[in-house]
């Protein structure tokens, strides 16, 4: 399995920055190594708001990503708002979209991002808006 650089928002507001060999979007929990070292930790879902695949750690914390989507952008899936339960909202497309499912994966909209993709858990979301 390939490793994965994570960002893991958590429900209570703490985040954990690390990487990861065993994500599985089926399973309940998951293991985190840490940035920085030590042991890895388990991630149990029942906790996470949402987890982001990120392309670096550094990110861009002066960069206010876009909500929309680019005209010529070609779209693969459906296009969704997420709003989570704290009020944070989050646009990108979903593949497959199951609110009976531990969560669903969401490519955010703007391509900018440094998240490559978001596993959001939908026991942390208060509103899902499908956009035409």
């Amino acid at each position: 399995m390939k490793e994965s650089r994570l960002v893991v928002r958590y429900l209570d507001g703490r985040v954990v920055k690390g990487h990861t060999l065993d994500f599985s979007a089926t399973k309940d929990s998951f293991h985190i190594a840490p940035l920085g070292g030590g042991a890895p930790v388990e991630v149990r879902l029942p906790q996470v708001k949402a987890v982001f695949f990120v392309k670096d750690f550094a990110g861009c914390s002066e960069c206010d990503e876009r909500r929309e989507y680019d005209p010529g952008q070609r779209i693969l899936g459906r296009k969704l708002r997420v709003t989570f339960s704290d009020g944070e909202v989050l646009a990108g497309v979903a593949e497959v979209y199951m609110p009976n499912r531990k969560g669903f994966v969401l490519f955010p909209a703007d391509k900018n991002s440094n998240a490559d993709k978001v596993f959001v858990v939908n026991a942390a979301v208060r509103e899902v808006t499908f956009i035409n």
